[in-house]
């Protein structure tokens, strides 16, 4: 094997490995699928064998693939954690810090600004992505630590909890749930529900919480936003839950948020992260300042 391999080769590579599509893994990447197929062909060049058995839907690893594989990644990390602790002896750092987007825009905007004040000539690069995807990108090392909600299933990543948040039933103005006295799960059974699609995690705390008490919303629209759920309310397309988060920045009349009467359904906000990892004092900063300051403002 010649000695001239780049780092990013390595990386497209391992990117290719994770995604077994050159489509996917070309738009994980940034690059055009050509682009990102020519620079694997020069790494199979370099190494004089495939690394990859081409088929029709997916591409998988050979044995040398997956013998470069772990090599791979040994090295990124080995490269990551060097410029990381090159940038913690500097006097400004960075932190790559994701979010779901349930979280991001209600809560991230408050604390970035608190903790820039704190640690001014800090950068701090934000992602806002699914769960599976945040924690895809905290075990890689892309990115330092994630805000999301619990549960997480995550190997060899460590979470703590930042703070518990009340899901708010959200209805049209009209709607006789607005005015009724008590408001149960029951109450809702037959009311059309408006959902996020099944990749954010706040969906399933709603269905976990209907099947507590033996209730199946009835979904009649699936979106990626939650502003545009709540926007479907207003417009009488149906009923939602909605975060305390998300519930406070929201002053339109159109709609009514009412608390359960009985059981009141919440979600667990938590941060979680690589101890593996090299962690810059500037990551551990972070982390402190979630603990000190994660909650929303009031």
């Amino acid at each position: 094997m010649r000695n001239d391999i780049e780092i990013l080769q390595l990386e497209q590579f391992v990117a290719v490995a994770r995604a077994k599509n050159f489509t996917r893994a070309a738009a994980e990447l940034g690059l055009s699928q050509s682009a990102l197929s020519r620079s694997i062909r020069r790494l199979e060049d370099e190494v004089g064998q495939p690394l990859f058995e081409r088929k029709p839907r997916e591409v998988v690893l050979t044995d040398l693939g997956e013998l470069l594989l772990a090599r791979a990644k040994e090295i990124l990390h080995l490269v990551d954690d060097t410029f990381s602790l090159i940038s913690d002896a500097g006097r400004n750092g960075r932190v790559r810090i994701g979010a779901i987007p349930t979280i991001a825009p209600y809560l991230l905007p408050g604390l970035l600004e608190s903790f820039s004040a704190a640690h001014p000539g800090v950068s701090v690069v934000v992602q806002e992505d699914t769960t599976e995807q945040l924690v895809r990108r905290c075990s890689h090392g892309e990115i330092d630590l994630a805000i999301l909600a619990l549960p997480i299933i995550a190997k060899y990543l460590e979470f703590e909890a930042l703070f518990e948040e009340e899901l708010f039933l959200v209805v049209p103005a009209k709607h006789p749930l607005a005015r009724a006295r008590k408001v149960t799960a029951e109450s809702v059974e037959d009311c059309p529900f408006i959902l996020l699609n099944e990749a954010h995690c706040l969906s399933e705390s709603i269905s976990s919480y209907c099947r507590r008490h033996a209730v199946q919303p009835v979904s009649v629209e699936r979106l990626s936003q939650l502003a545009t759920v709540q926007e479907l309310v207003a417009l009488d397309h149906g009923v939602s839950l909605v975060p305390e988060m998300a519930r406070r920045l929201d002053t339109d009349k159109r709609r009514v948020y009412r608390s359960f009467t009985d059981d009141r359904p919440v979600r667990t906000v938590a941060m979680l992260w690589n101890p593996y990892r090299y962690q810059s004092r500037w990551t551990k900063a972070m982390l402190e300042h979630l603990r000190a300051h994660g909650r929303p403002r009031r």
